[in-house]
């Protein structure tokens, strides 16, 4: 049986094999997890779909492949657990100093660049296979280093002996960028050089929404089956309607065409340790509270373990971001294209304000609203931004839609 790569859609041309979870010879079992596919936009599990063992691998970690291209070969029927370890353990003892036949393409293509014997260098991956990772490591550490001043000094201030044993090396490691973030890294140059990008400020006074948090939370939480009431749902309910009442800031340009979209689709920014990424909350006028804090908890646990889908993350008319969860203040967020605008949120900030002619002390946030400008105008932009911050802070024009 041929173990293959999955149907990538349309959007995606090639993968990277990130992890191989099983290896040759091991027990496995029907639907256990075999190897992690990682795409420009999620990482693709395979699993195995019967009993059986994997006779060969035939694409390493690191290696590319496209749609449907096998990646090992599979034996199916029941494994003796046993016999397979010692069958492992054997080979182990056999093996012989790496080789070329040992090493990854990438690791391989590395060493040739660099003028190096391969052999040489020690492998960490599975069964001591050589991977990119050891040539580069093995690189910096065969590089001569310049020798620091013999002279001892003292700090000025603490008296601390500043010896060059007392520095140690000045250590530097270089390691590929996952497919995600250099997919991230080009889509967000695009989106500044194809888009006339603009961005207007303004502020809202959170208070009204904290005391509706306040007061409701409880309550909410035991009708909804824990369900937290959260401020991304106020934002994102705030958005649907002032997008209702600017239509081109919930369209698209395609080439020389507008696309102005009937129903509204929110992506919602999510900072992951592989890079961001931005799953949609699909017809989010048709939600309520409760249902948009449930997507945005399932998307953000989802996105954390990497198992979003190629389809929570496709489409999207506007985009909203929470730069306020790590401290921001304030910043510029960049467009997602082919949308023409998205919202920033910052940190909630006590600041004083003049209300009614008194200072008093409010709970503020500033809100960016990043648009381009070839279809978007500024006045409509601001005005867009305002409509928000007016529902936000009198959330009844949420319900009653005025």
């Amino acid at each position: 049986m041929d173990i293959k790569a999955p149907t990538f859609p349309e959007s995606i041309s090639e993968g990277t094999v990130a992890v191989w979870h099983k290896g040759v010879s091991d027990p496995i079992k029907r639907d256990d997890l075999l190897v992690d596919i990682e795409t420009d936009k999620v990482v693709l599990e395979v699993v195995a779909l019967a009993d059986g063992q994997l006779t060969e691998i035939l694409k390493q970690e690191g290696d590319i492949v496209e749609s449907d291209e096998v990646l090992a070969l599979f034996e199916e029927g029941e494994v003796d657990a046993r016999a397979s370890v010692e069958k492992a353990a054997a080979g182990a003892e056999a093996a012989i100093a790496p080789d070329e036949a040992s090493a990854s393409p990438a690791a391989r293509k590395l060493a040739d660049e660099k003028g190096l014997d391969v052999a040489k260098v020690q492998g960490t991956g599975k069964a001591g296979r050589i991977t990119k990772e050891d040539v580069a490591q093995f690189i910096e550490e065969e590089r001569p280093r310049p020798q620091p001043p013999l002279k001892a000094r003292k700090a000025p201030t603490t008296g601390v002996d500043l010896t060059p044993q007392s520095f140690g090396e000045r250590v530097e490691r270089r390691v590929p960028m996952t497919r995600l973030r250099a997919s991230v890294a080009k889509r967000l140059v695009e989106a500044q050089h194809n888009a006339a990008m603009l961005t207007t400020f303004n502020e809202v006074d959170m208070s009204p929404v904290m005391a509706l948090r306040r007061k409701y939370q409880e309550e909410f939480q035991a009708r909804h089956n824990g369900t937290r009431l959260g401020f991304m749902s106020f934002f994102v309910r705030a958005s649907v309607e002032a997008l209702k009442r600017f239509p081109a800031v919930n369209a698209s340009i395609d080439g020389s065409d507008i696309v102005y979209h009937g129903y509204y689709d929110i992506g919602v920014a999510v900072s992951t340790d592989r890079g961001l990424v931005v799953p949609v909350v699909r017809d989010a006028d048709a939600l309520g509270m409760a249902q948009v804090e449930d997507h945005i908890s399932d998307y953000g646990g989802k996105a954390r373990t990497g198992k979003l889908s190629i389809e929570e993350m496709s489409g999207g008319t506007f985009t909203i971001s929470n730069g306020g969860v790590f401290g921001s203040l304030l910043s510029t967020p960049i467009l997602n294209p082919p949308q023409t605008a998205i919202l920033g949120m910052h940190k909630i900030q006590d600041r004083p304000m003049v209300v009614d002619g008194e200072i008093v002390v409010r709970p503020m946030m500033y809100l960016a609203l990043s648009y381009d400008h070839r279809l978007i105008d500024g006045r409509e932009a601001v005005l867009f931004l305002v409509a928000i911050k007016d529902l936000l802070e009198d959330p009844a024009r949420i319900l009653l839609e005025l």
